[in-house]
């Protein structure tokens, strides 16, 4: 016997600002809407994250300081852990281009490790994370083929942020 009833909807749906509002884990994945963008939403979520982390750190030094950002980063891990698995869910795609909560947590990271810091400094950390988030040379592109739902959007791109610092390391060390 066949079912006539309808099957869920396993059709894409579209990263809009409605689809963002309908859920908590939306609005966060999303990064507050940068995710949104229509031209490199990753770069957009990374900006937006460096301008949080930047402007929170100088705005209130005394609660933002490098171990709050620690406990922001590791709890922001799990917490997107939860929001990327419900939104790649929800929107028919596990790993959509339109979630950056991936990209903030893991630039945070970059940052709180590199910082203090010129913004030039800044910059390079900004342009290095962006190029092994993009491109995922081996063996970043390995853990995000391997690892699936929440905690492999999250994982690829704190691998990503490993490589980063690993970059600068080496850069300072020659």
């Amino acid at each position: 016997m066949t079912s006539t009833a309808p099957a869920q909807s396993s059709k894409i749906k579209k990263a809009t600002a409605q689809f963002m509002f309908s859920h908590p884990a939306h609005i966060l994945a999303q990064g507050f809407g940068s995710g949104l963008s229509r031209i490199m939403p990753g770069t957009a979520g990374t900006l937006l994250a460096w301008l949080i982390f930047d402007l929170f750190s100088q705005r209130w030094p005394d609660i933002f300081t490098p171990s709050h950002w620690l406990w922001i980063i590791s709890i922001g891990f799990f917490v997107g852990v939860w929001a990327c698995k419900i939104t790649g869910k929800n929107i028919g795609v596990a790993d959509h281009g339109s979630m950056v909560w991936d990209e903030i947590i893991a630039f945070w990271l970059v940052l709180l490790l590199v910082t203090p810091a010129d913004l030039k400094t800044q910059f390079y950390a900004f342009i290095i994370f962006r190029f092994f988030d993009m491109l995922k040379p081996p063996p970043i592109r390995y853990f995000d083929q391997r690892f699936k739902g929440g905690f492999g959007v999250m994982f690829d791109d704190i691998v990503a942020a490993f490589f980063t610092l690993l970059s600068f390391a080496v850069w300072r060390h020659f």
